[in-house]
């Protein structure tokens, strides 16, 4: 079975070159709403989330991508019993995870935004994506940020992501959730 990408990102620089160097090196990319539509309409193969959740994004998008079959596919280790539970749910591995964030520090930096305003900019999904495959770095590469696609994209057609950039792109990720969080609280 080919490599496997989810892509849901706000911040869209570089995201079309990206793609286009995914599925040259034959990746499989899901990816969530506005993120597929612009995919999809540059003329690249994708599929939205729901391919594999098999459930309509909701709540006015509020919820793309928190459900078992991302999160499994993104969290399996290499273990036996990992791959018997993915196996009996028939969820596949996700290998490359591709996500930035809701500009929260953009939308509370404006003048008199109010605090429902600022609640909407408040992303889940996203963070939960990074830090999940930021946690399974082992296996997972996680990209949270566009200036690391050119680098990733010239290691990936060499074959490979090695397990160093793997750690790199897992500090950065963990790095940028935690400036997140820090700007909510």
């Amino acid at each position: 079975m080919g490599k496997t990408a989810i892509i849901s990102v706000y911040d869209k620089t570089g995201l079309l070159d990206l793609a286009k160097g995914l599925i040259k090196q034959n990746v499989r990319l899901l990816a969530s709403g506005g993120t597929a539509k612009m995919i999809r309409e540059s003329g690249f193969a994708v599929e939205d989330v729901s391919a594999i959740t098999h459930a309509p994004e909701m709540l006015a998008g509020r919820v793309k991508t928190l459900h078992p079959a991302v999160h499994a596919g993104i969290l399996a280790r290499d273990l036996a019993s990992d791959e018997k539970d993915l196996a009996d749910q028939n969820i596949n591995k996700v290998d490359y995870v591709i996500c930035n964030l809701y500009p929260f520090k953009d939308t509370v930096a404006k003048i008199n935004v109010t605090v429902p305003e600022a609640v909407e900019e408040i992303d889940i999904g996203g963070v939960t994506l990074i830090r999940a495959a930021a946690k399974n770095h082992t296996r997972v590469t996680i990209l949270s940020d566009p200036t690391d696609y050119p680098s990733f994209l010239e290691e990936l057609e060499k074959g490979e992501i090695k397990e160093q950039s793997r750690q790199m792109y897992a500090l950065k990720a963990f790095g940028h959730t935690a400036d997140y969080d820090a700007a909510i609280s």
